[in-house]
């Protein structure tokens, strides 16, 4: 592991990562202007660090790759990872606003730039499709797989780094798509990956689950895509999928992730403030992230 320890209890430091070249111009790219909005960055005391500006959004699936924009994706990690970078360097702990899931690249690529680092990965999809089995090439669908180094080689091998986080380093939590991946051909889950299902975090108890999962890496990154929660608490989601954590089961997660010192940043994906019209949804998404990371 990186020598550097303990960005998780340092000051924040909002970016704001408003791509939606993993996924269309859907809405989400919305999502940081309506949490700043909803009081983000002042409850939270956070410094504000920039916004990272997503090349134009190409509708069309690169023939070669099977994806939509590779190439912009590849550029807009190398720039995102530029601005965590200098986040952690100052001795911040980076709160990244997407965007869709795409942006996980660029936050794991400014790590892998300095060491070896895990992941906790919360997120209602394991995310882990390949070209083949994604029907409209949505890389917001096979990130943790390209994170991994699955898939090709222009979003897998980002500076010749790939894979940015290892398998073993990885921890995918609270998931409940397995029989929806499993019937689309996803490819499975590698046996190294540790992976702990919605039922399995029902099992242990939030707090508990997470205690183990962060037990089993080093200094960590955690991604939430905001899916994970309960679908009737969290409708304002591109792919809404029945079931999911509570609001007070999520809070307790991010408490346990993110007051440990190994944590290194978060980002925050996929809500869509287009399907929050009286901005409800955005308020008490705010004060769960605000409880997590307080």
């Amino acid at each position: 592991m990186s020598p550097t320890k303990g960005f998780g209890v340092r000051e924040p430091a909002i970016i704001e990562a408003p791509s939606v070249l993993g996924l269309r111009p859907s809405g989400v790219e919305g999502l940081a202007a309506a949490l700043l909005g909803a009081g983000l960055g002042d409850r939270l005391g956070a410094v504000l660090a920039g916004r990272v500006e997503a090349p134009a959004y190409d509708p069309a699936r690169d023939p070669e790759s099977g994806v939509l924009n590779p190439g912009g994706i590849a550029d807009y990690s190398v720039r995102l990872a530029d601005a965590v970078g200098g986040v952690i360097d100052r001795g911040l702990f980076p709160v990244v606003l997407g965007g869709d899931c795409s942006i996980l690249l660029g936050n794991l690529l400014a790590l892998r730039r300095r060491g070896r680092y895990g992941l906790l990965f919360l997120d209602g999809h394991t995310d882990f499709y390949q070209p083949a089995a994604e029907p409209t090439g949505e890389v917001a669908s096979m990130e943790l797989a390209l994170a991994t180094g699955r898939g090709p080689r222009v979003l897998a091998d980002i500076e010749g780094l790939g894979p940015l986080v290892r398998d073993e380093d990885v921890v995918a939590f609270g998931f409940r798509d397995s029989e929806e991946s499993a019937a689309a051909g996803m490819q499975p889950l590698p046996q190294r990956l540790h992976a702990v299902d919605l039922d399995g975090v029902r099992a242990l108890g939030a707090a508990a689950a997470a205690r183990q999962a962060v037990g089993r890496l080093g200094e960590y990154w955690v991604h939430l895509d905001v899916d994970v929660l309960d679908d009737a608490l969290m409708p304002a989601v591109d792919y809404r999928l029945p079931g999911g954590l509570s609001w007070a089961e999520l809070e307790s997660v991010l408490r346990t992730a993110l007051g440990d010192e190994r944590a290194v940043g978060l980002d925050v994906t996929i809500f869509n403030p287009r399907l929050d019209p009286y901005g409800t949804i955005a308020a008490r998404l705010v004060e769960c992230l605000c409880r997590g990371l307080g």
